[in-house]
């Protein structure tokens, strides 16, 4: 590796649009705004460049370019020792405890965003998902209920919500355990779809976006996997159904109402609920079949019920003797003691749900975006010097020799505790991938971190089921049973071997497209989370031949192509010459360059309307005032 200091333009991969840092693609980024001495450090060796000054910018020129690698680039900045005293008093206040608590502070009101975005999408879509949970004939269909679980999830933006409900259906006797499994597999799929949205905003950078997505997609890629070998198997053996069954007829099982604790949510309630208080059993209730919950508000306008005791009055008249008499009798109603106090109070009885979810998803979305750009830029100025080198080693070090192998199992319990504490597999895993992004965590680190994060959303289903009536505790518990093997199951057939871990490969994959093609996570999030799950359920409404009709043809030739594929890379020579590249068929069925090209030209002709319509706005305004200075 070589290092140089020079002002021409840097070297692919690199940027040269970033005008404002250095080495944004392999280290630590430089901010140029810090006019300090530095010094760039690797693999222990230092060399000192002067101070930067305007344009200046240090590069990094590699002679091996992998966008994967974490290297040991760091940039040094001026020794404690050489520091003024005003200049150690910044760097204490500011960069080792200002900038902390920014970080923190940050991170809160990322949390707290994504708890709008879920409330957004329940005021939204909460009652078009109730009532897809309601269409109990169609989820005998296995496929159907995979397909409801994933979209009941992208519009709840939430797992720990799904699988509550199915929970709650299951308890209820409303849907079967083994209808109940296909919706759990789903609710797993559909989660992931919030960490893919978070990756979007770092698409100002291409290295740092090919990381991020790759990061968040490598959730997507293990939970599609598991799916499509395990949803079979269970539906031809039922062995997650007979697994459960045993271990919950082997327990003892009693109420526990304090085992539901909420942990991460008592920091965040106090705000949360100052904007918005959301009733989602009221989507219990439609899922359930409930007539009178489609009329009922999910927004929550009364915090404190009481049941009380009515004493009502009433007349009855006997037809033979014309004679009339009232008699007493007592009734019992939930009476309203305090009513709810938050931002949107004033308009929920005047806006719709929808309204008042559109406003408040907008709201939510912009928050979002806005707290992971300045948390990225807290974090590129915040790890500095060799402590952005020793959080790298840290976070993706291997324990010595042999015992490497490990290290990986390490990161699931890590992934299952942390999780567990924040009990949201998509707040965890959407904090994670902006550090993937700028390379402080590696792919190959953050695909065990993901699994431990499924492992641990599981614990929040299973808490709620221990703390149900106790009749309702052993179907509730067992479903949540299911989730959790379900995922015990997709980890070990997909990490134990190296080999098997085709969700990192297939994640870089994907990570190196939408380097290439920026639009293409868009079409990804469209075409994964809703157009495909939407298709195929609504081909499982019609009857399970023609849905089998349609998708069979084109599994196999999805299954084909992907053979073809793996012999080109391995043993080209077993195929015909024809086959041996993808160069016979038409450009757009082999490649994403005609679609790049046409959104290139529809890009090229909005900014020339938008250019056409700002000199017409110009000349119509110069016109103006010569017509006024002649007036006058």
């Amino acid at each position: 590796m070589t290092l140089n200091s020079t002002r021409d333009s840097p070297p692919p991969p690199y940027d040269e649009k970033n005008d404002r840092f250095a080495a944004t693609n392999y280290g630590y980024i430089s901010d140029k705004s810090d006019q300090v001495d530095i010094v760039i450090s690797v693999d222990g060796k230092e060399k000192k460049d002067p101070p930067l000054k305007d344009e200046s910018e240090v590069e990094v020129v590699n002679e091996q370019e992998d966008p994967w690698k974490i290297t040991n680039v760091y940039v040094k900045v001026v020794p404690w020792s050489e520091l003024s005293t005003c200049g150690k008093f910044k760097r204490v206040l500011w960069d080792y405890f200002g900038k902390l608590v920014v970080l923190v502070g940050l991170l809160y009101l990322f949390i707290c965003s994504m708890d709008f975005l879920s409330n957004a999408f329940k005021l939204i879509g909460g009652r078009a998902a109730g009532s897809t949970f309601a269409e109990s004939q169609v989820l005998s269909n296995p496929v159907a209920g995979l397909m409801i679980g994933i979209l009941a999830t992208v519009l709840l933006q939430s797992s720990s919500t799904t699988t509550s409900i199915v929970v709650s259906m299951v308890a209820a006797k409303i849907v079967p355990i083994r209808n109940a499994i296909p919706m759990v597999m789903g609710a797993n799929i559909g989660t992931s779809v919030t960490n893919t949205l978070v990756s979007i905003t770092q698409i100002a950078n291409q290295n740092d976006f090919r990381r991020a997505f790759a990061g968040a997609t490598v959730h997507d890629m293990f939970n599609w996997l598991t799916v499509i070998i395990l949803l079979p198997i269970e539906a031809l053996t039922g062995y997650l159904f007979h697994l459960s069954e045993e271990i919950k007829n082997s327990m003892h099982l009693q109420t526990n109402e304090g085992a539901d604790q909420e942990y991460l949510k008592k920091l965040t309630k106090p705000f949360t609920h100052l904007i918005i208080q959301v009733d989602k059993k009221v989507i219990e209730q439609i899922a359930h079949g409930d007539p009178g919950a489609m009329n009922k508000s999910m927004i929550k306008h009364c915090c404190v019920k009481e049941e009380v005791d009515v004493l009502r009055w009433n007349t009855s008249e006997n037809w033979n003797t014309s004679e009339h008499w009232n008699y007493s009798y007592t009734a019992t109603e939930s009476v309203c003691l305090e009513k709810c106090k938050y931002l949107f109070e004033g308009v929920a009885n005047t806006w719709s749900d929808t309204t008042v979810g559109i406003v408040l998803l907008v709201i939510a979305l912009v928050t979002l975006c806005v707290c992971l750009v300045l948390i990225v830029k807290t974090l590129h100025s915040l790890l500095k010097g060799k402590l952005s080198l020793w959080i790298k080693k840290f976070v993706n070090a291997d324990f010595p020799g042999k015992l490497a192998y490990f290290t990986g199992y390490l990161a699931i319990l890590v992934g299952t505790g942390l999780t567990f504490l924040v009990q949201s597999s998509s707040i965890f895993t959407s904090a994670l991938t902006p550090l993937v992004g700028i390379g402080v965590i590696s792919v190959d680190r953050m695909y065990p971190l993901t699994l431990g994060a499924n492992i641990g959303t599981t614990t929040t289903s299973i808490l709620a089921a221990l703390a149900q009536s106790a009749e309702d505790i052993p179907l509730a518990l067992q479903i949540s049973l299911c989730h959790l093997f379900f995922n015990i199951s997709g980890i070990l057939l997909f990490f134990p071997i190296p080999y098997l871990r085709f969700p990192i490969r297939m994640a870089k994959a994907l990570g190196n497209v939408t380097a290439e093609y920026r639009w293409f996570p868009i079409v990804y999030l469209l075409f994964g989370f809703f157009l495909l799950p939407g298709a195929i359920f609504g081909l499982s409404l019609v009857s399970w031949e023609v849905m089998a009709g349609v998708c069979s043809p084109i599994a196999f030739l999805l299954v084909v192509i992907v053979a073809i594929n793996i012999l080109q890379n391995k043993t080209p020579k077993c195929l015909p010459n024809i086959l041996r590249t993808w160069a016979f068929l038409p450009e757009p069925l082999r490649s994403l360059k005609p679609i790049d090209r046409q959104i290139q030209k529809l890009k090229i002709f909005c900014s020339c309307c938008c250019k056409k319509n700002e000199d017409e706005t110009e000349s119509t305004k110069t016109d103006t005032d010569k017509a006024e200075v002649t007036k006058f």
